[in-house]
């Protein structure tokens, strides 16, 4: 595919000659005589390298080049490459074009081999850039599929200590990322919270599978053993130095808002903002999995309990997008299957 390049001068002999010397080296050209006519141009087109005049009438160079840079930001656009055409000879404009993030500067009047040679370079070096960048991404989602499919498995081997929460973690993630979705987070920090809530429940792996298991009341004795394992959970999770994020929702998802939870009694906006996320989701996918004492509890019952805690339990915040959540799921398909 022909590589497009535009050429913006006012001056009609340099535009012709630019026009020669590149399009007979195979470019596709375009020349434009103002900084005004380029900007009408970039909203339609598409450019891989842009040559610009600095002194010109109305807008100079380094002014369109400001105004390009920032409609490209504006509208998430790639920044075009740009090589400035300068007569001048100082280095006060070179300074200032490279500041703005040109690439280079040929001098006016060019030699054709230089302007063809300068090109065919530049963009041979975004080439390998994208190629790199390409490549690098490639090889960091395939880490980060490897990864989750790993936490995934973790996941399931922690649920299956329970006979009764088949799937809990999985869908403790779920809720999580939903309620980060609406409460306006980015999708990176989305992704970490989904992580988060998969391993929330890892420190259970110390706990023995008979307290785990246990179909009636626990003894105080075995609820300390439970309660054990927000602690074991964060050990294991500070030892993953790529993301030591991690051990955030394991240790503090039981806390509670007004600082009666465990194990370190925080209260209100001293909990870490995942772990207040994911308190809510934990919550809510006990009431709605069965258990060897009960069945699943009915959608309005768990939504009083969602509203009984809000403040007290939960944070207000969070409780309020499960409860919207709630209310949208009129057929009660968010639960344990």
């Amino acid at each position: 595919m022909e590589e497009r390049v535009v050429v913006v001068d006012d001056d009609a002999i340099i535009l012709k000659n630019a026009n020669r010397v590149l399009s007979e080296a195979g470019f596709k050209v375009t020349c434009l005589k103002s900084g005004r006519l380029l900007l009408d141009y970039v909203v339609k087109n598409t450019i891989d390298m842009l040559l610009l005049d600095i002194k010109m009438p109305e807008l100079d160079g380094f002014e369109t080049m400001k105004l390009l840079r920032k409609w490209e930001n504006e509208n998430g656009k790639k920044q075009t490459p740009v090589i400035f055409f300068t007569a001048n000879d100082d280095c006060e404009s070179e300074t200032a074009g490279l500041s703005l993030g040109a690439m280079d500067f040929i001098r006016k009047p060019f030699i054709a081999e230089v302007l063809t040679l300068r090109v065919s370079h530049l963009l041979e070096l975004i080439r390998l850039q994208n190629d790199l960048h390409a490549e690098v991404e490639r090889k960091t989602k395939e880490v980060e599929g490897l990864s989750l499919h790993v936490v995934h498995t973790l996941a399931d081997a922690i649920d299956a200590k329970d006979a009764y929460t088949k799937g809990h973690s999985g869908r403790v993630a779920e809720y999580s990322k939903e309620i980060a979705r609406r409460a306006g987070f980015p999708i990176a920090y989305q992704e970490e919270i989904y992580m988060m809530g998969l391993l929330h429940d890892v420190g259970k792996i110390g706990v023995p599978d008979a307290v785990i298991n246990k179909p009636g009341k626990l003894t105080d004795e075995e609820f300390e053993k439970i309660k054990t394992h927000p602690g074991r959970g964060a050990k294991i999770l500070e030892n993953i130095e790529e993301m030591p994020q991690l051990a955030i929702g394991a240790r503090w998802h039981h806390e509670r808002f007004d600082g009666r939870g465990y194990p370190d009694g925080l209260a209100g906006l001293d909990i870490p903002e995942e772990a207040r996320i994911i308190a809510v989701a934990d919550a809510y996918d006990a009431m709605t999995s069965n258990r060897s004492y009960r069945g699943l509890i009915p959608q309005d019952v768990v939504k009083q309990e969602l509203e009984k805690g809000s403040g007290t339990q939960f944070d207000p915040r969070f409780a309020a997008i499960m409860l919207e959540i709630i209310k949208e799921d009129v057929d009660y398909k968010l639960h344990e299957h």
